[in-house]
C-alpha cells in the first residue's frame, strides 16, 4: 500500500572537517563567532528528508509517494527519481525558485553544522493531500512551515494516520503549535535532541506525549532508540555498522523502516529493529542515498543482528 511522504527534496553539499568543532569554538566567545573550517573533501548528493525516506523505503520494497516542491534546477533530481522508479505525480515544480539546498559540514566526531536554503520548499502548501489519492500511512517531515501545518491538518481531516517528524524544522513552531501537531498525529518521531526541545517547548514529558499518540519514537544514535507504545517502552538496540562513514540521512533511513513496519503490521520491536538496521546500513556509505543493499541483504543482516527472520 502507498506511503505518502510529505517533506523536502533537496541537494546536499556535504563537507568534511578533519578536526572537531569544539576545538575551534570558545565557550565565552559564542556571542561573536567568526570561524572558518577547512574542508578538504566536498561532494553534492541527492537529499532532502522526503527523498531520503522514499529511497530507503523503496529498497525495502515499499511504495513511496513523495509530496514535495522542487525548483528550476531540479532536472538531475527528477532523472534520479525516475531511475529509482519513484513516482513524481505529487512533486510540484516552482519555476522561479531553486530547489532546497543543504550545506552540511561534519567534523571528526560526527557532529554536524548545517546551513539550509529552503527555496521551492516554502511553496509546499501548494500541494494538497487530496491529490495523493488513497494512501495507508503518511509522514509529515521537515518542509515549509505552512505546508507542514496544512498537511498535518489535512491528514487528520481525511483520516490518514501519519507520523509527525519535525526534525530540523522543529524550531519553526512554538509550544502550542507543536502540541497541536501531537494531537493530530498518530505517531511522533524525534531524535534525542529534538525530544528535549519538544518537551521544553510543550511542557509535556515524553510519557505524556506518548499517551496522546499510538507511538512515540525517540532515536539515540549509537545507543539505539526507544519506542513508547501501548503503555510500554521498547528499547531498540543499535546495529554496529560495518564502518562509520557519514551520518547524513541516518534518521531518514530509520523512519523508512518505521513506515514499512507500520504498513506491514509488524510489532514495534520488529519495526524498530528494521529501522535500526537501515540506519546502520546508511551510515556505512557516503551521502543519504548511496546505500544499496538488496532485499535479500537486508533480510540476512536482520537475522544475523536479531536472531529471527524479518516477517514477509
Amino acid at each position: 500500500m502507498t506511503a505518502l511522504i510529505c517533506g523536502s527534496i533537496a541537494y546536499d553539499t556535504i563537507m568534511s572537517f578533519e578536526g572537531r568543532f569544539s576545538e575551534a569554538l570558545l565557550a565565552d566567545q559564542l556571542h561573536k563567532i567568526n570561524v572558518s573550517f577547512l574542508v578538504p573533501s566536498m561532494r553534492r548528493e541527492f537529499g532532502g528528508c522526503a527523498g531520503n525516506i522514499a529511497y530507503s523505503l523503496k529498497l525495502l520494497g515499499g511504495d513511496p509517494l513523495i509530496m514535495a516542491t522542487i525548483g528550476q534546477d531540479a532536472a538531475t533530481y527528477v532523472e534520479h527519481l525516475d531511475k529509482l522508479g519513484i513516482t513524481r505525480r505529487c512533486v510540484r515544480q516552482i519555476d522561479d525558485a531553486y530547489t532546497a539546498q543543504a550545506y552540511i559540514t561534519t567534523d571528526a566526531g560526527g557532529n554536524q553544522i548545517t546551513a539550509f536554503h529552503p527555496g521551492a520548499m516554502v511553496f509546499s502548501h501548494e500541494n494538497k493531500i487530496e491529490e495523493a489519492g488513497q494512501v495507508k500511512i503518511a509522514i509529515v517531515a521537515p518542509d515549509g512551515r505552512d505546508g507542514m501545518l496544512q498537511h498535518a491538518n489535512d491528514c487528520k481531516r481525511l483520516g490518514v494516520p501519519f507520523i509527525f517528524d519535525p526534525g530540523q524544522g522543529l524550531p519553526m513552531f512554538n509550544g502550542k503549535e507543536l502540541e497541536h501537531f501531537i494531537d493530530l498525529a498518530s505517531y511522533v518521531a524525534v531524535n534525542d535532541y529534538e525530544a528535549e526541545l519538544l518537551t521544553e517547548r510543550t511542557g509535556l514529558t515524553l510519557v505524556q506525549i506518548a499517551q496522546r499518540v499510538e507511538a512515540l519514537i525517540v532515536t539515540r544514535g549509537e545507543k539505539g532508540a526507544e519506542i513508547y507504545a501501548g503503555g510500554k517502552m521498547h528499547n531498540i538496540p543499535s546495529v554496529p555498522p560495518e564502518r562509520v562513514v557519514d551520518p547524513t540521512g541516518c534518521g531518514d533511513a530509520f523512519r523508512a523502516g518505521i513506515l514499512y513496519g507500520i504498513d506491514r503490521g509488524f510489532d514495534w520491536p520488529t519495526s524498530g529493529r528494521l529501522a535500526s538496521l537501515l540506519g546502520s546500513l546508511k551510515i556505512a556509505q557516503q551521502g543519504p542515498q548511496n546505500h544499496a543493499p538488496t532485499r535479500q541483504d537486508i533480510e540476512r543482516q536482520f537475522k544475523e543482528a536479531f536472531g529471527y527472520e524479518l516477517p514477509a
